[in-house]
Formats: C-alpha cells, structure tokens, sequence
C-alpha cells in the first residue's frame, strides 16, 4: 500500500472511532441522566420532605453524569485532529 491510502484509511477510521466515541458518550449520559431522574422523582414522592437534599444530590450526579459525554466529546476531537 502506498503511504496516501494507508494515511487515509487511519484518517477514515479515526473518524469512525471519533463517531462511535460520541455516540457512546452520548447514549451513557443520557442512560445516566435518565436514572438518575427517575430515583430523584421516586424518593421526593416517597418522602416529601427530603426534597431540598434529593436535588442537591441530584444536580451533582448530573454534573457527573454530563461529564462523561463532554469526555467522549473531547476524545473525539483528538482522534479527528
């Protein structure tokens, strides 16, 4: 093979790898974000007056949650440099 096609088959699947990095990024913090919701909604229902708490723990896990795709956002863009 010659060194132009071996350079644009690693950059075809660097591409690849950069979109399948998002798209895992992606689905895991909404998967994620998504639960999370759900157990927050069903403790405040349970147990009213936790409210306050339950979302104070709740903004953080979503912080973390969201962290993860701003990841597979950043390697992505490595692998596409």
């Amino acid at each position: 093979m010659a060194v132009e096609q071996m350079t644009a088959l690693v950059d075809a699947f660097s591409r690849l790898g950069a979109g399948i990095a998002i798209g895992f990024g992606a689905i895991g913090g909404g998967i994620g974000i998504g639960i999370a919701t759900k157990a927050m909604l069903e403790a405040m229902a349970r147990q009213p007056e936790i409210a306050g708490k339950a979302f104070t723990n709740f903004i953080i896990g979503l912080g973390l949650a969201e962290a993860t795709a701003i990841y597979a956002l950043f390697i992505a863009l490595q692998l596409i440099k």
